[in-house]
């Protein structure tokens, strides 16, 4: 499946408030699934010692996919291709790896 196929098939299952309208649900859903795989981690390393095990991994690959829905529906949201979110994403972190810039700062680097 590739980004173009993912997007429209998790638009149908797009069922918010306003949806259409609304950038401002997904984002929230962004962050808090964003936080849960944050969450998850920092329980790796509390408690398991760094090493992760295969239900963990199983794990956060279905939260790790709920992330990729939220950010689909704000691509969505916003008229955006999320193909073309993440070419530019890449043409931009090859052009900084290029011109030696992938550490450090600031999103112009």
């Amino acid at each position: 499946m590739d980004f173009k196929e993912y997007q429209e098939k998790s638009r149908k299952t797009a069922l918010y408030p306003d949806n259409g309208n609304n950038f401002t649900y997904p984002t929230l859903g962004l962050a808090g699934e964003a936080g849960e795989v944050a969450d998850k981690i920092k329980k790796v390393l509390r408690d398991k010692g760094g090493v992760v095990s295969e239900e963990t991994k199983q794990e956060l690959e279905k939260e790790l996919g709920d992330v990729l829905w939220y950010l689909s529906q704000i691509a969505s949201e916003l008229g955006l291709s999320l193909e073309n979110v993440a070419m530019k994403n890449i043409e931009k972190i090859y052009s900084r790896l290029e011109r030696g810039k992938l550490g450090g700062s600031g999103d112009n680097r």
